[in-house]
């Protein structure tokens, strides 16, 4: 059996600024996460979520320490090996869609897929999110809970390995955020893909397969969850 964490940071830090502007983001930050979990990392506004998933995801540098995915240190990628990783390994759902206006639904997951070497089908991802009647509609003709279906479309068409989503429900009411934690947890839990969400609504984590909660750039706690509730049951 292989015990290689699939996610793991060791001892990370993160600082920007010198001397007396100097701030610690992320301070000897330690964790791992398995295969396959679904894994809700709640924090605080200023925490440190946003700054660790971009670490994560390859779009920001660590300052110290390590992080692997899979076995690979990803926090010593550069240049074309790290764009492989962000294009290949890598799905995000951002808080705010950010869609491609002057592109269709169906246009804005394409684009995604044409970079990956074995992408799913647009059509299939919006299928799966429940928008194909949606295709030809611009981000401007869609609400807010089908932009962010979009966007985790887009994301489904890379075939990611992990998925890594920011505060995916922050701008939704109530009803389209628990559609969409559905949705999310559905690619956990039939596709295998390993789901990272950052909250700080709590009342989501009961969700998750694995509960981190971080506090002043530091992990508080890292939990498995024995008893994992479904979004039907869950209120807030």
């Amino acid at each position: 059996m292989n015990n290689t964490p699939y996610i793991s940071f060791e001892n990370v830090y993160k600082t920007y600024g010198t001397g007396e502007a100097k701030i610690n983001a992320l301070n000897s930050v330690s964790f791992t996460v398995d295969k396959g979990e679904l894994c809700v990392l709640l924090g605080s506004s200023g925490a440190g979520k946003t700054t660790l998933l971009n670490l994560l995801g390859g779009m920001d540098s660590i300052t110290s320490g390590r992080i692997t995915f899979d076995g690979r240190d990803i926090s010593a990628l550069s240049g074309r090996d790290l764009i492989d990783y962000r294009r290949h390994d890598v799905g995000f759902v951002f808080q705010f869609y950010n869609l491609i206006p002057n592109l269709t639904a169906l246009e804005n997951i394409e684009i995604a897929a044409q970079l990956c070497q074995n992408p799913i089908p647009a059509d299939k991802a919006l299928k799966v999110v429940g928008l194909s009647e949606r295709a030809g509609n611009f981000p401007a003709q869609l609400s807010g809970g089908e932009q962010q279906r979009v966007a985790i479309a887009r994301a489904l068409a890379k075939n990611p390995r992990q998925q890594l989503c920011d505060e995916t429900t922050g701008a939704l009411d109530y009803k389209t955020g628990k559609a969409v934690l559905k949705l999310l947890s559905a690619v956990s839990r039939v596709r295998g893909t390993t789901v990272i969400i950052i909250t700080h609504n709590q009342a989501i984590a009961p969700m998750a397969d694995r509960i981190i909660r971080i506090r002043s750039g530091q992990i508080a706690s890292n939990e498995k969850n024995p008893h994992v509730v479904p979004i039907d049951e869950i209120e807030w």
